[in-house]
């Protein structure tokens, strides 16, 4: 009956890769969307990471122009057919990008391990249709910025970690994973400098996200994207230092970061040492601790004494000694003269 229908969490939402198979996406384009806010994700309630509500791909399926607009919206190019979208050379455009006139939006690392950056075709059309731009397309780069970029200019790590940090941001939805993400662009160094408690920085980390995957974990390639990942310029590491500090204000007011509750275990005896001992728990179990005055006194009873002459009996006249104490291996001696006697 319709009325008893269930509806399951799968059929409001889908996975990502689903998601990117039914918007006609590769897996790179699916999370370049996500990230650029064009493919809203929601947290997946089992724990199992974000998902695309249904509502969600009826929105995006239903606009005019789809797939095609969704497409062009994603692709992104290099430098050498960047150049030829904005009729620049490759030198030229190059210049624009270390500049930080045109921002990289993701990054790959070759078999040779050079950087090649990636933009986006669409933002580059827009920068090239402005009329404000026209004489740094055309005309000769001015001399300020010829300067700097003798000196080394390049603010395309740095640009890329301000899109990149915007992502992580519009994705947390919680105040610690907005400190886990200001975290992820400094230097473990720099972090602890701010979050001295230890408690608090294991707690940061687990909202801490990882640098965008680049080779198995400890290559070479991985190591240089977490140093792309990590803030460089000293502007930069003061604002994000700031914005650190501020943010974990605020997180720490809201919900403190957990810490190990005081061991009692230390100044009061263990339980089982003060309770109360049953009378009939074992004499072996019990403590030795009382005064051996308190304690009676039980003399063993050793093995009845054997007369001199052994196969005649003993006279009923006779009174038997006093028991003695035996060794522990009496009992093996006293067998041993039984089996002689038999």
């Amino acid at each position: 009956m319709a009325g008893n229908t269930i509806t399951k969490p799968s059929d409001l939402s889908c996975t990502p890769s689903r998601a990117a198979r039914e918007l006609g996406l590769k897996r790179g384009e699916f999370d370049l969307a996500v990230h650029l806010g064009r493919i809203r994700t929601v947290p997946d309630e089992g724990g199992g990471g974000r998902r695309v509500a249904r509502a969600e791909i009826d929105r995006l399926r239903s606009a005019d122009g789809f797939p095609d607009t969704l497409l062009e919206s994603v692709r992104t190019v290099g430098t050498t057919d960047g150049a030829a979208l904005m009729e620049v050379t490759s030198a030229r455009f190059t210049r624009l990008a270390r500049l930080g006139l045109v921002v990289p939006v993701k990054f790959y690392l070759n078999r040779y391990r050079a950087v090649v950056w990636l933009y986006l075709a669409e933002e580059l059309r827009q920068f090239a249709a402005d009329k404000n731009h026209t004489a740094l397309l055309n005309g000769r780069t001015p001399e300020g910025m010829r300067d700097q970029l003798q000196e080394g200019l390049d603010l395309r790590p740095r640009n890329w970690r301000g899109r990149h940090l915007g992502f992580l941001l519009r994705q947390a939805g919680d105040p610690w994973e907005h400190v886990g993400a200001l975290a992820a662009l400094l230097d473990p160094v720099q972090v602890a400098e701010i979050v001295q408690d230890p408690y608090e920085r294991a707690y940061l980390n687990r909202f801490r996200p990882d640098p965008p995957a680049h080779g198995a974990p400890g290559s070479p390639a991985a190591r240089l994207a977490e140093r792309i990942m990590t803030a460089e310029d000293p502007d930069e590491i003061s604002w994000l230092r700031a914005d650190l500090t501020q943010v974990l204000d605020v997180a720490r007011s809201l919900r403190p970061a957990p810490r190990p509750t005081a061991e009692l275990t230390a100044t009061r005896p263990p339980a089982e040492l003060t309770a109360p001992r049953s009378a009939t728990e074992p004499a072996a179990l019990r403590t030795t601790a009382e005064p051996a005055a308190s304690r009676p006194t039980v003399r063993p009873v050793g093995p009845p004494r054997i007369p001199e002459r052994v196969g005649s009996p003993p006279s009923l006249s006779e009174t038997p000694p006093e028991p003695v104490p035996e060794p522990a291996r009496s009992r093996g001696m006293l067998g041993w003269l039984r089996r002689r006697s038999a």
